[in-house]
């Protein structure tokens, strides 16, 4: 009796084990429409900020979604809204999120501003991840239209010796400004001026950066959002500041999985050693506008530290905890 529980007591180990082994994200990875998901780490949890992805008017708030293996995510309701950003009226995009000093910072465009237009990236803070956030200054960070770069799309980096930078920029151009301890405002570099144009080849938007062995991987979207030639390509460089001499692209359309992929993210697991992208895409079989959902897969890299292409799956990754 004592080995038939002890054969029992291992074969149910064993298949809880795998079980645990084969468990899967799924893509998406959550329901409903949300686009340019920014994903990052917290302590031993994976969030993720996107864009509700509706008409422009209708985009009026943000959701964000937490996990502690990359499978089960928790959805966190209206984490900042229209009633707490006076100068929202519509548009509000693109979220990118960070911790400091025990605060939670949330980096956002607003209202598709153009020139002459009250508009541009804001800053927002809260003592929790989801929220409440409020904004900060009351009025955009920046404001203006440098350099052809409409200010939307930022991405805040910090680079090894601790300073903050932001990487922004639609309509083609990206920008670079670095960023005073405080968030309240851009600082000069050491050259005097406030902006630094880095833009790659081909860049369009969805400037992103992240530092592997050493070196400085700057990524960014290409082509068209509406449409099926939206993708991802990147560069690696020696410096923050470039220059970005493009490699690829890495992420694009499967005729047999989705359309339209781009706008991504990259965390990394530092248990585990293994990055992800995180990423929005059309059904295939979609052709509405505002219908992206969030997605995720593994990002591979070759032996010279050059990243290999993502391929979709709709089986998205498997388990993965800190």
């Amino acid at each position: 009796m004592k080995n038939n529980l002890r054969f029992i007591l291992s074969l149910a180990l064993m298949l809880s084990a795998v079980a645990c082994e084969e468990r899967r994200s799924g893509n998406p990875l959550f329901e409903g429409d949300y686009a340019d998901p920014e994903g990052v780490v917290f302590g031993d949890t994976y969030w993720i900020y996107p864009t509700y992805s509706a008409a422009f008017d209708d985009q009026l708030y943000f959701d964000c979604f937490s996990s502690k293996d990359l499978v089960e995510w928790t959805k966190h309701e209206r984490i900042i809204d229209n009633s707490r950003i006076s100068w929202l009226r519509r548009a509000l995009w693109a979220p990118a999120a960070l911790e400091k000093d025990g605060k939670y910072y949330l980096f956002f465009g607003a209202n598709d501003v153009h020139e002459g237009e009250i508009g541009g990236i804001g800053v927002a803070v809260a003592d929790n991840p989801a929220g409440p956030f409020e904004d900060l200054l009351g009025k955009p960070l920046i404001g203006e239209i440098v350099n052809g770069a409409q200010p939307i799309d930022q991405y805040v980096f910090k680079d090894k010796d601790g300073t903050y930078y932001m990487y922004y920029g639609g309509w083609r151009h990206c920008n670079v400004v670095k960023l005073a301890p405080d968030f309240k405002s851009i600082v000069p570099f050491d050259d005097g001026t406030l902006y630094k144009e880095v833009t790659p080849e081909n860049y369009v938007e969805g400037p992103f950066m992240f530092i592997r062995d050493g070196k400085y991987y700057f990524m960014w979207s290409e082509g068209g959002w509406t449409g099926p030639d939206y993708k991802v390509a990147y560069a690696i460089s020696d410096s923050p500041f470039g220059p970005f001499e493009r490699k690829g692209v890495i992420l694009e359309q499967d005729d047999s999985v989705a359309r339209g992929a781009g706008h991504h993210s990259v965390v990394y697991n530092q248990r585990s050693g293994k990055y992800y992208i995180i990423y929005h895409r059309r059904p295939i079989d979609s052709d509405v506008r505002d219908n992206r959902v969030t997605c995720i897969e593994e990002l591979h890299f070759d032996e010279d530290g050059n990243i290999l292409p993502v391929v979709m799956t709709h089986e998205g990754v498997k388990a993965d905890e800190f």
